[in-house]
């Protein structure tokens, strides 16, 4: 019997997947009895009057039979006398491209549809590509619902033609292209009479024979480590999945990212002592000495580069458009560590595949990014090695993914810059003001009175000997960031300096105050993480109406006339601090009140 096969039915809405699917099983008398009867009940209350609707056996969400479409991806599994299959049938609507993208991610082969009478579609042009995107090399092009065009041999013809002079800049093994009629079961399991010039073998046929080359066996071997298994002071082992070649005990390998080498004393497959495991199987590698190595690592039989530059094909997914500067989770292999795209390089042409300009990406929309990582990681190129090279990035807040994507280049950006060690250090000049270095983020509406207060602040603390440092947003704009806008990733770039700017004033022993409004969330979580602990946040709370009132340089009134766009308060959200170290309203109270308020956390904290 041939090899497990997993496929993908993607394409267009209403292009016929999950009938093609649920007529392929019905004819091939793949259903048990009960699921058949099961059908045969449903249809008679469906859109067919009577006849059997094919797509219900995939079509199981309630949305999905009240909407005629697929929402979310249906998976099945089923055998012939040649072959095991996986298909997963996957949602045709823009809306639910994410879906589709995760059916794609584990198939071999992809079955797209194409509705004969409409032709090649965006979404097919998206979803082909996405297919590429996520390594699928075999597609299978199934010109469905033949019947509408009397079975038209030219306008068949000319929608492969079509097909094959889009996708020739793909990296594809082979394309294969079918006419069928899904409600008709016309070259589904048979060879259809009504199409006598087609002389290739139906769908089901095709799927039994196609040939991929998954095989992982044949390459270097690597193990990402899932689980450090210590069950007692006397066993530690380092368990996961095979992804590529083989090992045997007594082989040197390497750990990553710390690059430590030692030899495997144990292999244990299950609870089995073995002396080799190869790709596909899950393990338990004891080495024979310590190393580091711990959840997120990679063992591997040759070294691997630790890559902090990614340069990467990504799908976009979230309904929040990308920006650059911001900060994700970015996922490969078993490892995770924060990330953030600092470049959109282009992007991508549904219709041409070309490069196009770009400063932001929105929903369903691919694009070649470079990715900076916080931590280093090993990573090799897509074509390379699959599981090294495909990633997800997902929301630091929600945890949802945002985009998924395949590495294209990696670069180690430590190989040629190095950290200036130097022999003064943070701890002899904080000694020597006789202070610890803090950081106070003034985050507010504008008006509120941030600067007010942080000027009111720094007068205090200097009255007491501390040596300070005012970071304001409006000068800092006349100098180091006078080249930035007020674009959302201009303003993304904007925080990400004042924080750098403030940790190197922290380095040299100040207490740095820092005025910005600061509207996003994502924004001020980063300035805290490359700040570290000497950040303090105080979120200035006064009401919106009460800044307005203030408008001293005129910006509400211009915001409000159109004059200015992307106003935060009028135009652009402000989103609310979830918990800072202090919230203070300047509208109530005092200003020495709050500067008391201030001082008193400081004291707290050892800081002053």
């Amino acid at each position: 019997m041939e090899q497990l096969l997993r496929f993908i039915t993607c394409g267009s809405v209403d292009d016929g997947k999950s009938t093609l699917i649920g007529h392929l099983l019905y004819d091939a008398k793949l259903l048990y009895a009960d699921q058949e009867r099961a059908l045969e009940l449903d249809s008679r209350v469906g859109s067919r009057g009577g006849e059997i609707d094919y797509s219900l056996l995939l079509d199981g969400l309630t949305a999905e039979r009240e909407q005629g479409i697929t929402i979310d991806a249906a998976y099945r599994y089923f055998t012939t006398d040649k072959r095991s299959f996986i298909v997963a049938d996957t949602p045709g609507h823009e809306e639910y491209t994410r879906n589709m993208a995760v059916g794609a991610s584990t198939a071999d082969a992809a079955v797209l549809l194409v509705d004969a009478s409409k032709g090649i579609s965006t979404q097919t042009r998206r979803h082909a590509r996405i297919c590429s995107l996520m390594g699928i090399r075999h597609f299978i092009l199934a010109v469905n619902k033949m019947d509408l065009i009397d079975f038209d041999a030219e306008r068949f013809a000319q929608i492969e033609q079509d097909f094959r002079r889009y996708t020739a800049s793909f990296s594809i093994q082979s394309i294969q292209v079918i006419p069928v009629s899904a409600t008709d079961g016309d070259n589904v399991t048979k060879a259809s009479s009504r199409m006598p010039w087609y002389k290739g073998a139906p769908l089901l046929q095709t799927l039994e024979t196609l040939q991929t080359e998954r095989e992982m066996t044949d390459r270097p071997f690597v193990l990402p480590v899932q689980r450090v298994s210590r069950p007692d002071s006397g066993f530690r082992g380092f368990q996961g999945q095979v992804e590529s070649g083989t090992i045997h005990t007594g082989s040197t390998i390497y750990s990553f990212p710390s690059g430590e080498q030692a030899s495997v004393e144990n292999i244990l497959r299950g609870d089995e002592k073995v002396q080799e495991v190869t790709a596909g199987d899950p393990v338990t590698i004891q080495l024979d000495r310590e190393v580091d190595v711990s959840r997120g690592c990679v063992l591997s039989e040759r070294p691997l580069i630790n890559a902090d530059e990614l340069e990467a094909d990504i799908l976009w997914m979230d309904d929040t458009p990308l920006v650059t500067g911001r900060s994700y989770l970015l996922k490969l292999g078993t490892r995770t560590v924060p990330a953030q795209v600092s470049e959109i390089k282009h992007q991508i042409d549904i219709h041409s595949g070309e490069p196009v300009p770009a400063s932001k990406l929105y929903k369903n929309e691919l694009a070649l990014v470079t990715l900076q990582l916080n931590e280093p990681s090993p990573a090799e190129r897509f074509d390379e090695h699959p599981v090294l090279g495909s990633f997800i990035l997902m929301d630091r807040l929600s945890n949802m993914t945002s985009a998924c994507g395949v590495v294209e280049k990696t670069a180690s950006r430590k190989e040629n810059i190095q950290w200036q060690e130097t022999e003064i250090g943070r701890a002899y000049r904080a000694e020597q003001k006789a202070q610890q270095p803090a950081a106070i983020w003034f985050t507010g509406l504008s008006g509120s009175g941030k600067s007010t207060l942080a000027d009111e602040l720094e007068k205090r603390l200097a009255a007491m000997g501390k040596h300070t440092m005012l970071l304001d947003g409006d000068n800092l704009r006349h100098g180091l960031n006078s080249n930035l806008g007020f674009s959302e990733g201009d303003r993304v770039e904007n925080i990400r300096r004042a924080a750098e700017t403030a940790k190197l004033m922290n380095d040299a022993g100040l207490i740095v105050l820092a005025s910005f409004i600061s509207p996003f969330k994502k924004d001020r979580r980063r300035a805290r993480e490359i700040i570290g602990g000497a950040f303090l946040e105080v979120y200035v709370s006064t009401p919106l109406d009460v800044c307005e009132q203030r408008d001293t340089k005129g910006l509400y009134a211009k915001a409000r006339s159109g004059e200015i766009s992307s106003f935060t308060g009028i135009s652009s959200p402000y989103e609310t601090p979830e918990a800072p170290e202090l919230t203070v309203d300047t509208s109530t109270g005092t200003l020495e009140e709050q500067v008391e308020q201030i001082i008193s956390i400081l004291m707290q904290k050892d800081m002053i």
